[in-house]
């Protein structure tokens, strides 16, 4: 991540906007690294991105005239800052060990504060990386408790992201409520085909040529959040189950590891059932 700050915002689009923004910051002695820009012709509404150099670190109040001629929701934030992360994992741990080497490596810009599962079965995983690793059985008697342990968690570690991992639990309405807009879930399927149980196998049974993964936003609807990245691989009929599984497992991974990238550089903005990435 490079130093800097970072601007996003949403308006209603009218002429004006790139040069009040642009004439903000260089009140503000600001130099603009990169800029990236969306209008939708659909909404009627208006997406940027800037990444800037300025010599101060607090913007939200002198940009509240702006954005208040603008109607603008709006965002600042500080590049260089990993944003604290909180991952949800059960029993299957590709996302989870893909996504600690990258972090590990450098190439993740999040800080990863805990894991929290409904089994033990990562614990060590977690150890060798010395991260909190917390577990939370889940049952029906016991799924709200479960849910109040997690966002203690969450509190306490000042977490602003949540990460399903393959956590195969689907969480009430509430807790979804509360996470709004900072949980990200990767779904084994190239949504919306083939939800639910057993993808792999449903693929196999329709005889497709690509198998593929879906990372989203967790809303109330399951599986039917705003679409951050998808990507596919193509496989043919020669192919049984576990091999479909083995490279959709593979695109998993990538895919859940793009999306949380692009969330913690603040490329995204949510626009009603869809997203806007500044890739």
């Amino acid at each position: 991540m490079k130093d800097g700050h970072i601007l996003t915002l949403s308006c209603p689009d009218r002429p004006g906007i790139v040069h009040a923004v642009s004439g903000f910051l260089l009140e503000q002695g600001g130099n603009i690294l990169e800029a990236g820009q969306f209008d939708d012709p659909d909404t009627g509404l208006f997406f940027m991105r800037v990444h800037f150099a300025a010599p101060k670190a607090d913007f939200a109040s002198a940009f509240g005239p702006v954005a208040e001629r603008f109607g603008m929701r709006f965002r600042f934030a500080d590049a260089a800052r990993p944003m604290p992360t909180l991952i949800l994992v059960s029993k299957l741990g590709h996302c989870l060990n893909d996504l600690l080497f990258r972090w590990r490596s450098g190439l993740l810009p999040i800080d990863i504060r805990a894991i929290v599962s409904n089994h033990r079965d990562f614990y060590q995983l977690a150890a060798s990386y010395d991260i909190p690793f917390h577990h939370v059985p889940v049952t029906a008697a016991t799924k709200a408790h479960a849910e109040a342990r997690l966002l203690e968690i969450a509190d306490c570690e000042g977490v602003e992201l949540v990460v399903l991992a393959r956590y195969m639990q689907i969480l009430s309405a509430e807790l979804c409520g509360k996470l709004e807009g900072r949980a990200i879930n990767i779904h084994h399927s190239f949504l919306p085909s083939f939800k639910g149980a057993r993808p792999y196998q449903q693929a196999h049974d329709r005889g497709v040529k690509l198998i593929g993964a879906t990372a989203h936003y967790v809303t109330t609807d399951l599986d039917e959040g705003p679409i951050i990245e998808q990507d596919v691989a193509r496989v043919d009929h020669a192919m049984d189950v576990p091999t479909l599984t083995a490279i959709g497992r593979d695109v998993e991974n990538v895919v859940l590891a793009r999306a949380l990238k692009w969330h913690a550089e603040r490329r995204i903005v949510l626009n009603g059932s869809k997203t806007v990435v500044f890739r």
